[in-house]
């Protein structure tokens, strides 16, 4: 399965976005670090599925606790 946070170099200079859109991923973490709620980001950047984001913080846990491994 493809990865659903991406990095090109042609989308943002290379910033780990979202597949599909121009968000990146650390805005993400941003508001959840913030104390704001999937929710709320959600609102914001209607571009980014309530599936993708769920499945991008799941693969980021899976690639840290990998890495921890």
């Amino acid at each position: 399965m493809p990865s659903v946070i991406i990095a090109d170099p042609e989308i943002l200079g290379g910033e780990p976005v979202f597949r599909g859109t121009r968000v990146p991923f650390k805005v993400l973490t941003d508001y959840l670090t913030g104390g704001d709620t999937l929710d709320q980001f959600l609102e914001e950047y209607p571009s980014v599925s309530r599936e993708l984001a769920i499945a991008a913080i799941e693969e980021a846990r899976l690639n840290l606790t990998s890495q921890l491994k």
